[in-house]
């Protein structure tokens, strides 16, 4: 039996409208709505949403206290680091993930892994 279904994954931003163009850009979905205070993105199982908080500061790589990061797969791990770090991803020093996994950070200091499909 189900008792709950996802809908979609918040994060918490300073800038919701530019972080959801982001991860529009990244994954091919749609920006379904932005505002000063919120925006989301369509296009998958779950909707991703972005959420302003005042005086936010993203939980940065490589930081226990960090709470979730997205697994994202692609086609090309070293052709989508590059598109990734073009719309504003960084790719830290420390990559714990060997051949497995390419870590990056996106624009507000979210971590995400890439690895290929």
């Amino acid at each position: 039996m189900t008792i709950t279904a996802i809908s979609s994954i918040v994060f918490d931003c300073a800038a919701p409208g530019a972080l959801a163009e982001f991860y529009a850009k990244a994954t091919g979905w749609a920006v379904s709505h932005a505002d000063a205070d919120s925006a989301g993105v369509d296009g998958g199982a779950v909707q991703l949403s972005f959420q302003r908080i005042d005086g936010y500061q993203g939980p940065g790589w490589a930081n226990d206290a960090k709470h979730l990061h997205l697994d994202l797969l692609v086609a090309d791990v070293e052709a989508a680091t590059r598109e990734l770090a073009g719309l504003g991803a960084t790719v830290p020093d420390f990559q714990p993930g060997g051949d497995g996994w390419t870590v990056l950070v996106d624009p507000e200091g979210h971590p995400f892994c890439i690895s290929a499909a």
